[in-house]
């Protein structure tokens, strides 16, 4: 999803993502409370936090001055769909629904709509899912670049297209490869016991099994 971010001026999108993806590590995603403003400060007027309040919608809990200048006013609280036209409002919220159900990350494209005073603007945003601090998917760290001049706000956005990839927790052990010896392979898997030959059926009948001996002692 990087692809021509920074020639165009979404670097900020880079960043955002980049720290979501080193917090999250060998997990699907991170949780919201391990967010710290200081990881992205270089890109925190862009970024925001999404709550999911109900099926396909979802509010701003917390927004960076970026967003309150497209809207010319403080936007806290509204839904994410107030930056969108009613055209888009409707794959945005499917859009937010692959994000928290799939779970997914998003990269919206859009294009501002045009009229008097409100010069032509790019614009780009990404929603990457988190983990509330109960354990289910209901928080998104997003990013929100705006290029142009603002002009007459508040400005709302058509949607131009969106790319979205579902999102595939990492390999946390070393797949065994037919070049490891014997003991390393058997501990990559899990097994107790790394001596064990894999054909075991020969020696098992060899080893003695533990009896139990009375004695009249």
């Amino acid at each position: 999803m990087t692809d021509h971010r920074t020639d165009i001026g979404f670097s900020a999108l880079n960043q955002v993502e980049s720290y979501w993806e080193a917090l999250r590590g060998t997990r699907m995603m991170p949780k919201r409370s391990e967010i710290d403003p200081r990881g992205i400060e270089s890109a925190l007027e862009y970024t925001f936090i999404l709550e999911r309040i109900a099926p396909g919608m979802a509010r701003l809990r917390i927004a960076g001055s970026h967003l309150s200048d497209l809207m010319g006013m403080e936007v806290r609280g509204m839904p994410l769909t107030s930056f969108i036209t009613p055209t888009g409002r409707r794959q945005i919220s499917d859009t937010l629904e692959e994000v928290f159900q799939r779970p997914a990350v998003c990269e919206v494209r859009m294009s501002a709509e045009s009229g008097s005073g409100k010069p032509h603007m790019d614009a780009r945003m990404l929603l990457l899912p988190l983990k509330s601090d109960l354990g289910d998917v209901s928080r998104v760290l997003g990013c929100f670049v705006a290029h142009g001049d603002v002009g007459r706000s508040p400005r709302r956005f058509d949607v131009v297209g969106a790319k979205i990839r579902p999102i595939v927790a990492p390999a946390t052990l070393p797949q065994p490869t037919l070049e490891e010896p014997l003991e390393v392979m058997t501990k990559v898997q899990g097994s107790a016991d790394t001596s064990m030959p894999m054909d075991r059926s020969k020696d098992i009948k060899e080893v003695p099994y533990l009896r139990l001996i009375k004695t009249d002692d």
